[in-house]
Order: structure tokens, then sequence, then C-alpha cells
């Protein structure tokens, strides 16, 4: 019984953070851009914000960002 136990609780857990993740996910997808990029203060295009309204940073930044999360996995 133990382990039915332990095994509901791993279970709720990973649907709660399910849950958050997707949560978190829509906030920052309705999140307000910015114009200018919080990294290097240079101008987002209107078209990458056109395309991802979200946007906080230009692709030079925003790539650079991505390439440091995964490299510190």
């Amino acid at each position: 019984m133990n382990d039915r136990v332990n095994f509901d609780l791993a279970d709720r857990r990973a649907e709660e953070e399910r849950e958050a993740a997707i949560s978190a996910a829509s906030r920052a997808v309705k999140a307000k851009g910015k114009l200018e990029c919080e990294d290097c203060s240079a101008e987002i295009p209107a078209a990458r914000r056109a395309v991802y309204p979200s946007a906080r940073r230009c692709i030079r930044c925003q790539s650079e960002h991505e390439a440091d999360i995964r490299s510190h996995r």
C-alpha cells in the first residue's frame, strides 16, 4: 500500500508541475513585448514583433540567450 500512496503523490506532483508550466507559458505568450531589446537596447524589428508579439529580445540576443540555456543543461 505504501508504494501506491507514493505513486499517487508523485503523480499528483507531476500534474501540478505540468499545470504550472502550462500556466507560465500561457502568461509568457500573452505578455506584452518590448520595442527595444532588454539585453542590448537595439530596436526589435516590427516584423519580429508581428510574428512574436511578446518578444523582449532582438533575434541576435534571443539566439545567444537560448544557446546559453542549452549550454547549462
